[in-house]
C-alpha cells in the first residue's frame, strides 16, 4: 500500500476531531479535550495567515490515517518541532508512522531548508521513543516537571534530529518512492 503526505485539508477536520478525543491516541497529548469540529475548523481557518506551522494528513492507500507537522517554526532559526498522530489501530504496526516521518522531514528540508527538528515526548511513552529514534532522532535531554496537565507534573525527553545528518547519512527514501 502507497504512504504520502499531503497539506492537512478542510475535509480532514472530522478525521482529526475523531483521532484526537480517541483515548487510545490521546494519552500522551495534552489538548483541551475534546475537540469539537466547530472549533477545529475555527483553527483551520487561522492556519492561511500562519507561518509558523505545516500540518499534513498522512494517506495510506489513498485513505486518511494520521495527522503529521511541524510546529514553532522558526526560519531565522532553521529550526521546528515535530509532531505525528496515526488514526485508528488499523493503520498502527504497519511502519506507516516512519515513512511518513521520512517523508515529512525530505519534504521540509527541500522546501523550508530547516537544519534541525526536535520534539519532546513523556519518558513513559517508549513506543513512541522507538520511531524517533529508528528515524534518527537523538535523545538529547531530561526535562523534569517540564509540563503540569490534568494535576500531574510531566517528565520529558527531548530529542533532537539534525537535518544535515539525515539527509546524507540516515534517510534512505526518495521522495515519492513508497
Amino acid at each position: 500500500m502507497k504512504i504520502a503526505i499531503r497539506k492537512f485539508q478542510e475535509e480532514d477536520i472530522p478525521y482529526k476531531v475523531k483521532w484526537i478525543n480517541d483515548e487510545r491516541n490521546n494519552k500522551y497529548l495534552h489538548y483541551d479535550l475534546p475537540l469539537r469540529e466547530d472549533k477545529t475548523l475555527q483553527w483551520f481557518k487561522s492556519l492561511e495567515a500562519r507561518d509558523d506551522r505545516v500540518d499534513y494528513t498522512i494517506t495510506y492507500g489513498g485513505e486518511p490515517a494520521g495527522l503529521i507537522g511541524l510546529l514553532n517554526i522558526k526560519l531565522k532559526g532553521m529550526e521546528a518541532e515535530y509532531y505525528i498522530c496515526l488514526g485508528g489501530d488499523k493503520f498502527k504496526g504497519k511502519g506507516i508512522a516512519s515513512v511518513a516521518t521520512d517523508l515529512l522531514i525530505k519534504t521540509v528540508y527541500e522546501e523550508l531548508g530547516l537544519i534541525n527538528i526536535y520534539l519532546y515526548t513523556e519518558v513513559d511513552n517508549i513506543r513512541a521513543q522507538k520511531l524517533f529514534e529508528k528515524n534518527g532522532f537523538v535523545k538529547d535531554e531530561l526535562i523534569n516537571n517540564d509540563l503540569f496537565y490534568n494535576g500531574k507534573h510531566i517528565d520529558r525527553y527531548k530529542y533532537n534530529l539534525c537535518m544535515e545528518n539525515y539527509i546524507h547519512n540516515v534517510g534512505g527514501l526518495e521522495i515519492g518512492s513508497i
